[in-house]
């Protein structure tokens, strides 16, 4: 079982805690607060709700301590103040704000220092990857609103000369075990729990789609053609506006993407990102593919061969390449790479059946909907998965910046068909 000490929680704890800071820094008071936008938060409120979680769930319902400020339900519960509101909140200034995030960082991690409690440690390890992912929408958030790259990266992880990687890998049919089993430790609600479902054979691409890959569809013309979008894509496309990927634009250079505040040469190779479902049904389409399902591209991630190779073995992996926890060389994660690699890179993180970056680098489109496994129970936090289930769809496998701690092949996390700001890619099966 994949299980933390209490020291070891306590340094995630900072560690999430420095990246926020990060996330944050060079940043003005307008800047901090942003524009009213739907699939963004203000990141002076989202960097205390991030705290307020660690406070509400740690602190005082388990521990039943006394709130740190008074009005900090009225302030930071998620769950009770509509998106719209939270700009229009009476918020702390920047300054308090920051002195409560450390007040709930200090308390915490005393509280961890004070003997065993196994329930603590569970939320207080919930907390962390609820911190993770906050971290990671005010990555995409400084993206969605043109500020600078943060101060995240270290020399050496972004790699774009390993090239393109062409070709499918046969998974073979048989039973395999969707979702986690219960010695994987700490996974959420929507991972439990691991039953069995019936896979036909199919065949995987070994890589995402890339940006050239994908700039072949553009060039033909694929925005426009209406046959290559479902109704409801095409009345997305239609209010989008768009004939190419959000963060693209042509000029006399030649293709560019934006980075964060900065237009660079498309990087031909590297894995296309920030697209949305509905783009990538309409590339399958134009391409003669379609999506994985999530089982097919938790299998293609997690399974191995049975001995003669004909069927899935009964073994999973907890990452593709084993049960080890990634390493720089295995997964673009973490955020040091400050974007996309090319999708030839990491050969050492294959899978079993030789399908690369199922994990890192970008989050891939699934075909399916977002619905619960059988048997489902919400984990304490109720409105973690339930209100989203029916109406968004799954990507698995995290992006450069998701946390190598937080990622595993059953975590999946889900948006709606129409998000293209999150650092979202895909790749592709063969038809049947």
């Amino acid at each position: 079982m994949y299980k933390l000490n209490p020291d070891q929680i306590a340094k995630q704890i900072e560690d999430a805690h420095q990246r926020s800071m990060a996330l944050v820094d060079g940043l003005s008071s307008e800047q901090l607060m942003g524009p009213r936008l739907a699939i963004v938060n203000p990141l002076r409120w989202e960097i205390g709700h991030a705290a307020y979680f660690y406070e509400y769930w740690v602190l005082r319902q388990h521990l039943h301590r006394p709130p740190i400020r008074e009005d900090a339900d009225q302030l930071y519960d998620s769950i009770s103040i509509a998106h719209d509101e939270r700009w229009d909140l009476p918020l702390p200034t920047m300054r308090q704000t920051l002195e409560y995030i450390q007040t709930v960082k200090e308390r915490v991690k005393a509280c961890l220092a004070n003997g065993e409690d196994a329930q603590r440690d569970y939320l207080a390890q919930y907390a962390v990857f609820h911190h993770d992912m906050h971290n990671e929408a005010y990555t995409y958030t400084r993206q969605t609103l043109d500020y600078p790259a943060p101060d995240i990266g270290k020399p050496g992880y972004r790699i774009l000369d390993a090239g393109g990687l062409e070709g499918d890998v046969k998974i073979p049919g048989g039973e395999f075990m969707l979702g986690a089993r219960p010695t994987d430790g700490f996974v959420f609600d929507n991972e439990k729990w691991a039953h069995p479902v019936e896979l036909e054979s199919f065949d995987i691409a070994r890589a995402a789609v890339s940006n050239g890959d994908y700039l072949r569809f553009v060039e033909a013309d694929g925005y426009n053609k209406r046959e290559y979008w479902d109704e409801e894509g095409w009345e997305w496309r239609n209010k989008a506006r768009l004939e190419h990927p959000v963060y693209w634009r042509l000029d006399a250079d030649g293709w560019k993407i934006k980075q964060f505040d900065q237009w660079q040469p498309m990087p031909v190779n590297a894995a296309l990102i920030h697209v949305c479902w509905h783009e990538a049904q309409a590339y399958c389409r134009w391409a003669g593919r379609r999506l994985p399902t999530e089982a097919e591209w938790e299998a293609a991630a997690a399974a191995e061969p049975s001995a003669d190779g004909r069927t899935l073995s009964p073994v999973k992996r907890r990452f593709p390449w084993g049960d080890n926890p990634p390493r720089p060389d295995q997964a673009n994660l973490d955020g040091y790479a400050l974007g996309v690699v090319d999708v030839g890179a990491h050969a050492a993180g294959d899978s079993a059946f030789g399908c690369r970056q199922m994990m890192g680098n970008v989050w891939e489109w699934t075909q399916d909907t977002f619905m619960p496994f059988p048997g489902f129970e919400p984990d304490m936090y109720q409105d973690y998965s339930q209100p989203l289930f029916g109406i968004t769809r799954v990507l698995r496998g995290g992006a450069w910046p998701t946390r190598g701690r937080l990622i595993r092949n059953t975590w999946r996390t889900y948006y709606g068909p129409e998000r293209n700001d999150v650092f979202a890619g895909f790749r592709t099966c063969a038809e049947r």
